[in-house]
């Protein structure tokens, strides 16, 4: 649903623009509200209502009796906000969730298939280069060394 890397700026009232591509998904698909909050890697996620709620279903489903689990919970459910975006196609990024992310001015807006992640543009670059060097070991790990071609026929 979501891909490419897209470069904005926030202007000075929190406002970001999301990429067009991704706003033309949104009314192809009725989406009004998404969700913002926390993600890992110090970036924060941004979801659809729906995605949102598969998400929210997924966190319930574990045992509040872990002690990770109540705090992750606490840190990505507290982090959360409702965002809708303006005529402009703006969506307001409150300052808490933009300290988190040690975003300033320009971000970095990442398609992750069901979500979208934005990422400080230092924080990218340095994540990007410390990464796409093991970008083949990663896809080994995952897959079990399948090869390429067999998880393109997946």
């Amino acid at each position: 649903m979501f891909y490419g890397e897209h470069e904005h700026s926030i202007d000075r009232k929190g406002r970001l623009i999301i990429p067009s591509k991704f706003r033309e998904v949104f009314k192809e698909n009725y989406v009004e509200r998404f969700f913002v909050t926390r993600g890992l890697d110090m970036c924060l996620f941004v979801f659809t209502e729906d995605e949102w709620k598969k998400q929210e279903s997924k966190f319930k489903s574990l045992p509040f009796t872990s002690s990770e689990t109540r705090n992750f919970n606490r840190l990505y459910f507290s982090g959360a906000c409702e965002v809708t975006c303006d005529k402009q196609g703006r969506i307001l990024v409150p300052e808490y969730l933009k300290e988190y992310a040690q975003i300033k001015r320009d971000v970095v807006i990442v398609g992750v298939s069901n979500r979208m992640e934005i990422w400080s543009k230092e924080a990218w670059a340095a994540f990007y280069k410390n990464t796409k060097d093991s970008f083949e070991k990663i896809a080994e790990n995952m897959f079990g060394g399948a090869s390429a071609g067999s998880v393109e026929s997946s």
